[in-house]
């Protein structure tokens, strides 16, 4: 006999009804501590890069918490009901937009008071699966102007390349508006915001000159990758990326694409072909094999996981610019 069976229905339902009352109580409680956990600001990053930013910039005055776990594909990213509730519950969102629709849309729904979009802290362009482009008579790693001509009026437009992170100039832009936003958002810390966020752009600007140094001389200009997440990092040192998929990384390239990509290859002399840890490999080998070419890791950093190459943010930038310098022929 199964002894469950002959639980009343009623004494079940109670049980559901006082669950649920908890953790109504519980979300209420949470609500109501002004998006705190303890002395600590309660801070939800959307994925990786910024995680990454949340943390270097809060340091010991906040406590982070990211949507998407290591190892998932954040553009594909739906919320469990949980993460929903969390985000109802923070003292601080922090977010790029674009990237995750569905995160997007539940951050606009959330009740959270302070929400910050990056992509609002430097300005987007636009890259197609032709990402960069070499500067004749520029040197690589130039300040845009206010003209530039790949920007586009009116940040988070549709279309625009949101992978701003993979340019470490661009990326400190959106340190120094996090830290500033963070100030406001936590204004007994201001000083401490401040202090990490200028030691946080020591380091990207240490990055940005090794990137400008590493790849100043090179055979070729010109990298295939099959994720198209590298246009301002290509439009930045003077590079031209050439991707094998768009800025979606899930996206399939034409027959059409393939056989252009080949004659890229043949004529830039192109070595690699740079796939991702995070999305299939498939494409890049069949291509690499049909063209003879090697294959190569460039990470879009979209997370952090065993396989990375490095342990952070700037350890894994450091690996790519290895890679780039590799597949490039730098002297």
């Amino acid at each position: 006999m199964n002894v469950r069976r002959l639980i009343p229905t009623t004494v079940a339902a109670g049980a559901v009804a006082l669950g649920l009352m908890a953790v109504s109580a519980c979300s209420s409680s949470n609500a109501a501590d002004g998006g705190r956990n303890g002395d600590k600001l309660k801070v939800v990053a959307s994925f990786y890069p910024m995680q990454y930013l949340a943390e270097q910039i809060g340091g010991d005055h906040v406590s982070v918490s990211v949507l998407t776990e290591p190892g998932v594909e954040p553009h594909d990213l739906e919320l469990k009901p949980r993460q929903t509730a969390e985000l109802n519950e923070a003292g601080y969102i922090l977010y790029l937009k674009g990237i995750q629709p569905a995160v997007d849309k539940a951050i606009a729904q959330s009740e959270a008071k302070n929400k910050v979009d990056a992509a609002t802290l430097t300005k987007l362009e636009h890259h197609g699966t032709e990402g960069g482009h070499s500067h004749e008579g520029e040197e690589p790693g130039h300040e845009e102007s206010g003209h530039d001509e790949h920007a586009h009026e009116g940040e988070g437009e549709a279309g625009a390349d949101p992978h701003i992170w993979l340019d470490p100039v661009k990326y400190a832009e959106v340190a120094k508006g996090v830290g500033a936003s963070l100030e406001k958002a936590d204004p007994d810390h201001a000083a401490d915001y401040k202090k990490n966020t200028e030691a946080l752009v020591g380091k990207l600007n240490g990055l940005n000159t090794a990137f400008q140094q590493g790849l100043k001389n090179t055979t070729t200009k010109t990298f295939i990758t099959t994720h198209s997440a590298f246009g301002y990092l290509a439009e930045r040192y003077g590079l031209d990326q050439e991707g094998i998929a768009g800025v979606d990384p899930e996206s399939e390239p034409s027959p059409a694409r393939i056989k252009a990509l080949q004659d890229i290859a043949e004529k830039d002399k192109v070595t690699t072909v740079f796939f991702e840890t995070l999305a299939s490999d498939k494409t890049a080998k069949t291509l690499a094999r049909d063209a003879g070419l090697k294959t190569d890791v460039l990470d879009p950093l979209e997370g952090i996981t065993d396989k990375s190459k490095g342990r952070d943010y700037v350890e894994v930038m450091r690996s790519n610019l290895d890679a780039l310098r590799k597949a490039l022929g730098a002297k």
